[in-house]
Order: C-alpha cells, then sequence, then structure tokens
C-alpha cells in the first residue's frame, strides 16, 4: 500500500481558519513549499470547504486533523471524500479521530467505536491508504497501521514519534503535528504556549500519553512546567525551531504539520521565515 506524499512539512490550523484565508494567501502557504494544510477542530460531515481551498491551488493537499466520529456520521463522511477526490484526486487526506471522553457525553467505548467507523468507511469505498488515524496510545496506534495509511499524532514530541514508529514498523504513514512560536524570547514562548495548551491539560489522553512519555504529574498539572511547554512548543531562532522539527523526521515521520502560534494575518509571514530553514526553499 502507497502511504501519502505531503512532503516533510504541512501546516496545521483550525478548519475555521481555512475558510477565511484568501485564494492569494493559500496560494502563498503552496508557492512556499508546504506540502499540506491540516485542518483541525471536528468539522461537519459534508465538508464544503474544503472544495475552495483545493480549487485555489494546483498541488496543495489539505488533511484533516480530524473528523469527529461523534460528530459526523461516516456516510456522509464517506460522501464528501469521494466528491473531493473526484474533484481533486489524490489531494484530499481523511483523518478522523475519536475526541475526548471530556467532550462527549455519548463517548462510549472509544477502541470499539473507532473499528466500527473505519468498518463503515469500508464499506462506503473510502480507501485505506487515504484515511489516517488520531492516535496516541500503543493500541490506537497499531489500529492506524492496520485500518489506516497510519497516524496522525497530536501534541507530542520526537521520543513519541520515534516509539511509535518502533512499534507499527516501516511503510506507515505518521504525522506528528508541533507547534511552533516565532520568538527567541522564552518567558513570551512560554506564555503563548501556556495559554494554548490550557485545555489540553484537563483531557485525559493527553495527560496520560505525556507521563507516558516520561513528564510528572506536576508536570502536567496546569499550567504546566516549563519542561513540558519546552517539549511540545518550538520556540528560538528560526534555525533552531527548524531543528526541532526535524527531530521528527529523524526519529521516523513522513511528515510534520507545523502550527505557528500567532494570528492568521501573521501566518504566511511566520511560514516564509520558516521555510527557508525547513529547506523548503
Amino acid at each position: 500500500m502507497a502511504t501519502p506524499d505531503l512532503g516533510k512539512y504541512g501546516v496545521f490550523g483550525h478548519y475555521s481558519q481555512w475558510q477565511k484565508f484568501s485564494p492569494q494567501q493559500l496560494k502563498d502557504i503552496e508557492a512556499l513549499g508546504y506540502g499540506a494544510i491540516w485542518a483541525g477542530g471536528s468539522p461537519p460531515a459534508e465538508l464544503d470547504w474544503v472544495d475552495p481551498i483545493l480549487g485555489a491551488t494546483e498541488t496543495l493537499q489539505l488533511a484533516t486533523g480530524i473528523v469527529n466520529i461523534w460528530t459526523a456520521d461516516a456516510a456522509p463522511v464517506a460522501e464528501s471524500f469521494h466528491r473531493i477526490e473526484k474533484a481533486y484526486p489524490g489531494r484530499f487526506l481523511l483523518g478522523i479521530g475519536v475526541g475526548h471522553p471530556e467532550a462527549h457525553q455519548e463517548y462510549k467505548k472509544p477502541y470499539d467505536a473507532l473499528v466500527e467507523y473505519l468498518d463503515k468507511l469500508d464499506e462506503y469505498g473510502v480507501p485505506k491508504n487515504r484515511r489516517v488515524v488520531a492516535a496516541l496510545g500503543p493500541q490506537v496506534l497499531k489500529l492506524s497501521a492496520r485500518r489506516s495509511a497510519g497516524a496522525h499524532p497530536y501534541l507530542t514530541t520526537p521520543e513519541h514519534t520515534a516509539a511509535a514508529r518502533k512499534l507499527v514498523g516501516p511503510g506507515v504513514f505518521i504525522a506528528p503535528e508541533h507547534k511552533v512560536v516565532l520568538t527567541t524570547d522564552a518567558d513570551k514562548a512560554r506564555a503563548v504556549g501556556r495559554k494554548f495548551l490550557d485545555i489540553y491539560l484537563n483531557l485525559q489522553n493527553y495527560l496520560n500519553n505525556w507521563k507516558r512519555l516520561g513528564f510528572t504529574d506536576s508536570d502536567v498539572a496546569k499550567p504546566g512546567s516549563d519542561a513540558l511547554v519546552d517539549a511540545v512548543v518550538a520556540y528560538g531562532t528560526v534555525d533552531s525551531i527548524a531543528a526541532r522539527l526535524k527531530e521528527h523526521l529523524d526519529a521516523g515521520a513522513d511528515h510534520v504539520p507545523v502550527q505557528v502560534l500567532t494570528g492568521p494575518d501573521k501566518l504566511v509571514d511566520g511560514l516564509a521565515e520558516l521555510a527557508g530553514p525547513l529547506g523548503l526553499r
């Protein structure tokens, strides 16, 4: 099974953000050499906002990170996939996941629900190699390798990427997201990082994953230790940020979606700063 080819780096942002970007901004991201846009959040199953983004660009791919199995039924999601694939062949990657127990009252037996959802995607003809699964722990990482092109871990470290690669073996797509603050001021970077991490410090699946990586209860207690923030948010010079992102590739990642923690109006400029050190241009 051929794994997705999204280039070495992509750009992560909330799906609502990408709807507000102009065609020129999208073209600029494509021209900088980023291979894909990753759309976070839990978008509705229709995914009708994807088509204008792909229509405004020529080679840029789009991946969902992620469609939530509790809020988007498999049937309309599959219909959306086939519509987009017909119009823009090979440029859409369907990322799915189970979300968080704290966010969904109907959240029960998430692993079984995920398996059932993948079964439905099979039934509706969504190809295995055009979908990925949000995965942190060993059980879901193994499932992502068996039932999809691979895994899209979120809020992890290069150490997690290395462990995931060892677990799933070669030939499985791994695309870990990593956050970036474009400043050399550690206090400022940590403040921005902590503001963003605040909600995730309430979510048990992230807490458990960080503890598996060796972080302590005090590290993951609000507002998050310096060690935790520094592990999941890259900052410093653009060269040092690029070196940190490259650690994921060295650890076995195929592609790294980069989430620049800045206002949307400054995102393209920030991506341009990083493009050279990342080897994109």
